[in-house]
């Protein structure tokens, strides 16, 4: 089985978790996420399986859209409501100017410290071991961009005022460091009362499926809603080879090219096979140079076609001097 998932990540369950019960539902057995949402919180969570989760980094890699509420006049130990409460402060008057404020404060690059309940790693332990021995240790500020921010007044019966966010961000923001970041601006302190990723990597949450939906389904519906694999890489150029380059490129070897014959060089490509039409990998482009970076294996080509019911050549066909690679270029993909 190969192909992503896009789940509504449920309240309560925490990423592993979510992504075991797909996995048991779909009766697969390779299969990862794409990166830690909290208990906490909701919304898109892709998962992949099979030959998908080669390409899952670059869902890890990709900028997010979050909304959350932030509860304003408390900190509490974990920096969202699951904490127990350690600080409680007035609450000034929350007005559109200040919001404004606020906003341009906390948009563009940003130097933030992790939270200390995260996972992750120092000395070899997660952060949240510390924390939850009592334990505070030094961490190093990451560099982040807030490309966007809204912020407006929230009613919600938790706290004396709250604010609503939408952020979207680079890779590697805390939004809970953030509410906790804007609290402290105001002077009254800050913690997520609840949070709901709302896109990733081109991914929204109209295109998501919940579990209870998709635990109602036949076993057929639920392959139905996979993805294929080059859905991952959808956002970047596409390159297509003939038999004789795409054999010589899934064998990992670079494949020279025309001045322009691959387009302009790319950090990232999505490269495809013309005869059958097939997705055999993802590579880069420099100075006309097709450099291969994660590659399908032939099988796993094999077993996308056949369940795309794709017509493959038969196995006289493929041993024929025309439809093979040259010798040492490797096996033919198909």
């Amino acid at each position: 089985m190969h192909g992503v998932l896009l789940l509504d990540k449920p309240l309560g369950l925490s990423s592993n978790q979510a992504l075991q019960k797909a996995k048991w539902l779909l009766r697969a057995d390779k299969a990862g996420h794409t990166g830690t949402l909290d208990p906490l919180a909701t919304g898109v969570l892709p998962l992949c399986f099979g030959a998908a989760t080669k390409f899952s980094q670059i869902q890890l890699d990709a900028d997010k859209t979050y909304e959350a509420t932030l509860l304003l006049g408390q900190k509490t130990t974990t920096g969202d409501a699951e904490g127990d409460v350690i600080e409680t402060r007035p609450v000034p008057a929350i007005t559109p100017e200040l919001l404004e404020a606020m906003t341009q404060r906390f948009t563009g690059p940003l130097a933030q410290i992790p939270p200390m309940y995260s996972a992750l790693k120092k000395d070899g332990k997660a952060l949240y071991e510390y924390a939850r021995r009592g334990q505070e240790v030094e961490r190093e500020a990451r560099h982040i961009i807030i490309y966007k921010l809204s912020m407006a007044i929230a009613q919600d019966g938790r706290a004396p005022a709250a604010i609503k966010i939408i952020v979207t961000c680079s890779k590697g923001t805390y939004i809970r460091t953030l509410g906790e970041d804007i609290g402290e601006a105001l002077g009254c302190g800050a913690h997520l009362g609840s949070l709901r990723r709302l896109e990733t990597g081109g991914f929204v949450a109209a295109q998501c499926v919940s579990l209870p939906a998709l635990e109602a389904m036949t076993e057929p519906e639920r392959e139905a809603c996979l993805l294929p694999v080059q859905s991952l890489v959808a956002l970047f150029p596409s390159v297509t080879l003939d038999a004789d380059n795409a054999g010589r490129f899934l064998s990992g070897l670079r494949r020279r090219g025309e001045p322009g014959q691959w387009g302009a060089d790319a950090p990232l490509v999505q490269v495809y096979g013309a005869e059958p039409a097939a997705f055999l990998g993802s590579a880069h482009v420099t100075a006309d140079e097709l450099i291969p970076q994660r590659l399908l294996s032939p099988i796993e080509i094999q077993d996308i076609l056949q369940a795309e019911k794709i017509p493959i050549e038969s196995s006289a066909e493929r041993s024929t001097p025309t439809s093979m690679p040259p010798s040492g270029a490797g096996l033919s993909p198909f």
